[in-house]
C-alpha cells in the first residue's frame, strides 16, 4: 500500500527510545516504521474487523433471565421525580 508521508517529529524518554532501538535492530528495520505499524494499528481501525466484532456480541445478553423486560425498565426509569422538582409537572 502507498502513504502519501507527513514528516513530524517526537521526544521519547530514554526508556521508549532504548526499547524501540533495541526492537528496530532485531527486526532490521527503523524507530519511525515501528512508530507507524504502532500507530496504524492503534488508531485505524480495519472496518471488516469493527463488523465482525460487532457482529459477535450481537444477542449476548438475549438469555439473561435476571434482567426485566425492556418495557418495565424504562417505565422504572420514568418514575423519577425530576420532572416535579423541576416544576415541569
Amino acid at each position: 500500500m502507498l502513504y502519501i508521508m507527513k514528516r513530524t517529529q517526537l521526544y521519547l524518554d530514554e526508556d521508549l527510545w532504548e526499547a524501540l532501538h533495541t526492537r528496530a535492530s532485531f527486526e532490521k528495520t527503523t524507530i519511525s516504521e515501528l512508530v507507524r505499524t504502532a500507530a496504524r494499528e492503534r488508531y485505524i481501525v480495519d472496518p471488516e474487523k469493527r463488523r465482525e466484532a460487532l457482529m459477535g456480541i450481537v444477542g449476548i445478553w438475549k438469555d439473561r433471565t435476571d434482567l426485566p423486560d425492556t418495557e418495565t425498565y424504562v417505565r422504572n426509569m420514568r418514575k423519577g421525580t425530576r420532572l416535579k422538582r423541576l416544576g415541569i409537572l
